[in-house]
């Protein structure tokens, strides 16, 4: 399957829906497993990881998991659709740009991603639309017996699944959430947040993952303990307590903005609103940070019935975006969906060429203008 066939939509679970949808933009479960008999990839020579490459390809591709499923030679696809796939968080960076043979199986509706010779010999994936935690769990624990009833893992009666890094011991699992946090960025209190999931253990990244900053106000959360911690409690954790307190922390800060401090939330509203309909030229960067603010006023309209004049106008515009030619109103799907369109891989893979940073950014603020202005 070309990539290009997914390239132009947004994936299933950053459609803007799920439960708290408006903080909690997607759930991710994801597991790290390594086959018995072999050694882990950092003493791995070429021929044993094509061995492991292609046994976990066999059985992943034989797997019934209700959606089609297609395999990319991750090793051997050009640079420009190896950023793609870390951009649609398909894969990871690590994965993308390590060494060796390596692949990933990927079901057509991107709930699930199985990254073969990442850091361990699988690391499987299942996500789902804002907060929904226990239905990743449940889900991924399914596909994942699928899979050990034909190959056999690395385990120890003593300390669980065995992974080429000690902090994955154990389980094996990190349940993170992408989180969307604008108002306690713009209120001041974000560090306040990061220092608070410090002292709970837990570990804050950006909208890529490992190593990546915070952009668009987007937070990765995920847990760090996975050795004597049941998968079941590690889920319970965040979705009855971590996450639910995170949401009520952002929607205080909306309800400061909007009681206290209007004016500043009008003007940032405004502000993006205004670039992003009329600038020739935008970044990536600061187009994340725009479409941020925009998502913010949106969804205090949605979720807290928010009325300014920022939001007011915002809540009036037309959109074409992806609406085969007739206008709707601005709605989340369509903000997201800029949100992936104009990543710079999207952009160029969907052009049908790389592009210099100008030409990017001259077709980014293009394909903005022509959604905002519909």
């Amino acid at each position: 399957m070309k990539l290009t066939e997914i390239s132009g939509n947004i994936n299933e679970w950053f459609s803007g829906e799920g439960p708290l949808s408006d903080v909690v933009i997607s759930s991710r479960v994801r597991l790290a497993r390594n086959l018995a008999g072999h050694r882990f990839l950092a003493a791995c020579p070429a021929t044993e990881k094509a061995e492991i490459l292609r046994k976990l390809k066999d059985v992943l591709m034989g797997i019934d998991l209700g959606d089609e499923v297609f395999y990319i030679g991750v090793d051997k696809v050009p640079a420009l659709e190896k950023r793609f796939l870390v951009e649609r968080h398909l894969i990871s960076q690590n994965h993308a740009f390590g060494k060796g043979p390596r692949g990933a199986v990927i079901a057509r509706r991107e709930f699930f991603t199985a990254m073969i010779n990442e850091e361990d010999h699988l690391r499987l994936q299942v996500l789902k639309a804002g907060c929904q935690l226990p239905a990743c769990l449940e889900q991924i624990n399914r596909i994942d017996d699928m899979i050990e009833q034909k190959v056999e893992y690395a385990f120890s009666p003593k300390y669980g699944y065995l992974t080429a890094c000690p902090t994955n011991l154990g389980t094996g699992i990190r349940v993170s959430v992408m989180l969307h946090l604008p108002a306690l960025k713009m209120t001041g209190q974000i560090e306040k947040f990061l220092n608070a999931t410090k002292s709970l253990g837990l570990a804050v990244r950006g909208l890529f993952g490992e190593g990546t900053e915070a952009a668009g106000d987007f937070y990765q959360l995920s847990n760090q303990t996975t050795l004597g911690v049941r998968e079941k409690d590690i889920v319970t954790q965040f979705e009855k307590t971590i996450i639910p307190e995170i949401v009520e922390y952002e929607h205080a800060a909306r309800s400061q903005l909007l009681s206290h401090e209007s004016s500043l939330l009008d003007d940032k509203i405004s502000r993006a609103l205004a670039l992003l309909k009329n600038a020739n030229l935008i970044s990536s960067q600061e187009a994340l940070f725009l479409l941020s603010h925009i998502r913010l006023g949106l969804n205090m309209h949605k979720h807290q019935g928010a009325s300014t004049p920022a939001i007011d106008r915002l809540c009036s515009l037309g959109n074409d975006i992806g609406s085969a030619g007739t206008s709707d109103r601005l709605s989340i799907a369509t903000v997201n969906r800029l949100f992936l369109l104009t990543l710079p891989a999207h952009l160029q893979l969907n052009y049908g060429k790389e592009l210099d940073s100008t030409h990017r950014d001259a077709l980014r603020a293009q394909i903005i203008r022509s959604a905002l202005n519909g």
